[in-house]
């Protein structure tokens, strides 16, 4: 997996970390509980898989 690769992996994540965010609240709002933690897990498995593509592309950027 190249250093491309690993950018676009971690900028698709961060977005669908931010949607997912806007829909949790708005299933709050909204009282959706149901909903919520669906979004919620959504979230943190996006922010986790974010995590560790930035710790792959830091160690491609400098292992070097």
């Amino acid at each position: 997996m190249g250093k491309k690769i690993c950018w676009a992996i971690i900028l698709i994540t961060i977005a669908v970390n931010v949607v997912m965010l806007q829909w949790t609240i708005e299933a709050y709002l909204g009282v959706e509980y149901e909903k919520i933690y669906t979004y919620t897990i959504v979230g943190v498995v996006s922010s986790v898989i974010a995590f560790l593509t930035y710790l792959k592309w830091r160690k491609l950027e400098y292992t070097n």
